[in-house]
């Protein structure tokens, strides 16, 4: 695993990113956050890898130091845990907004939904 698995993640963020800046549609701005935070989990949990790293669980004759030596990072994956809760939370609260906005509007379109005023 080299650098290709960075330039992925650094990819779906600028994926991400245009779909959030340049789609005037609510229902791909929607998806363009939950790509933008895929990719930021993505990069947490390749900066916690370790080559060769195991679980860091102790065994039988095992010192902390040596299992700190050869261990990945479990901080990275318990953000990432923790980032994909607030992912879900954000995302049922953009949609039940977009279907909010449906309602009123009759359009999933940005520059409409602007152009109406009322």
């Amino acid at each position: 695993m080299g650098i290709a698995v960075y330039v992925l993640a650094f990819g779906l963020l600028l994926i991400g990113v245009y779909a959030l800046v340049a789609k005037k549609n609510i229902v791909r701005i929607i998806i363009g956050i939950a790509i933008l935070g895929y990719a930021v989990n993505l990069l947490l949990v390749l900066v916690g890898y370790r080559h060769g790293g195991t679980p860091p669980i102790l065994a039988d004759g095992q010192t902390s130091a040596d299992l700190a030596a050869r261990s990945v990072d479990p901080l990275p994956q318990a953000m990432v845990l923790t980032s994909i809760v607030i992912g879900l939370s954000v995302t049922a609260l953009a949609v039940a907004l977009a279907i909010r906005l449906y309602d009123k509007y009759g359009t999933f379109d940005m520059n409409d939904i602007r152009n109406l005023r009322g």
